[in-house]
């Protein structure tokens, strides 16, 4: 992957985290298919959890990070008397290993986007101070800024008056660094709106950059959809934890090779994926028939 990488990367581009729950209703429990709290589904569902990490540069998007979320340790809840599960380590500090790592591999970008899942201080610091590089986060409403720090006068952040088309200048409680908040209005499907805060630590960005980088964001959304209807990615074997994890890399490389060839072809993975099928099917009928003669 690091030939491809090094071929597409700009000093512009985007490293995009988020993470995706794979259900297993029917699997046996183990480190990695366990239990997990889904909140697009705002339930707690059965599956496998993936921390993945995502290059955007030239409107391509490769996978550069991912991992496994494993509930290692395991503990007797008193209420219930029932052996639960839990990971020793958090995703927020998962995610902040992925970075460290680029650093290492001297990747080049620009800044860091993430949910307001993953918008915790100790994230935003790493990013702007150990690393050097800036963020676009989504904060979640109940968050605390003030306008000036002096005055220790930290109100939630969806108190603020909201001016259109503007950014105003705050401190995040217990971040060291101002930034720029923008409260974008979106509209849903139904009709109904909603603001969305967004915290950037790029003082230069307007309103209209935030929120031109911002939307990026949901090609990591994109591509986790084209990995499970393309790769088979939930399609694993489950009787080791071993098995499934072996699956899941390969399902991830696949999607690596499938996003590869979009540079070649002018085509979406999924029609990609429509012709791949047609070429085997077909070489196969041909096969049958040579077989056959």
């Amino acid at each position: 992957m690091k030939p491809t990488v090094r071929a597409i990367e700009a000093d512009d581009g985007l490293l995009v985290f988020d993470d995706t729950i794979q259900d297993k209703p029917q699997s046996d429990d183990n480190e990695i298919i366990a239990w997990r709290f889904d909140h697009g589904a705002n339930r707690a569902v059965k599956g496998v959890n993936i921390l993945n990490g995502l290059y955007q540069a030239g409107g391509v998007n490769v996978p550069v990070a991912f991992e496994i979320v494993h509930k290692d340790l395991q503990y007797g809840e008193i209420e219930t008397r029932k052996l639960k599960r839990q990971s020793s380590i958090t995703q927020n500090e998962r995610l902040r290993q992925m970075p460290r790592v680029r650093r290492q591999n001297q990747l080049r970008y620009r800044s860091v986007l993430t949910d307001n899942g993953f918008s915790s201080k100790e994230n935003r610091v790493v990013i702007k101070q150990d690393l050097g590089k800036d963020f676009v986060m989504a904060l979640k409403s109940n968050r605390t800024v003030a306008e000036d720090r002096r005055q220790g006068r930290f109100v939630r952040v969806d108190a603020l008056p909201r001016e259109e088309d503007t950014v105003l200048q705050v401190h995040l409680k217990g971040v060291p660094f101002p930034v720029v908040l923008a409260k974008p209005v979106l509209t849903n499907k139904d009709g109904s709106t909603g603001v969305l805060y967004l915290a950037s630590s790029d003082l230069l960005l307007d309103y209209g950059r935030i929120t031109a980088i911002y939307p990026k964001r949901w090609t990591v959304e994109v591509c986790h959809e084209s990995i499970q209807s393309n790769t088979g990615l939930a399609r694993s074997p489950t009787h080791t934890v071993r098995t499934p994890s072996n699956h899941l890399f390969a399902s991830i490389h696949a999607f690596f090779k499938l996003e590869w060839l979009k540079l070649k072809h002018p085509m979406n993975p999924f029609a990609l994926r429509s012709k791949l099928y047609l070429k085997a099917l077909q070489a196969s009928f041909a096969e049958l028939q040579r077989l056959a003669a």
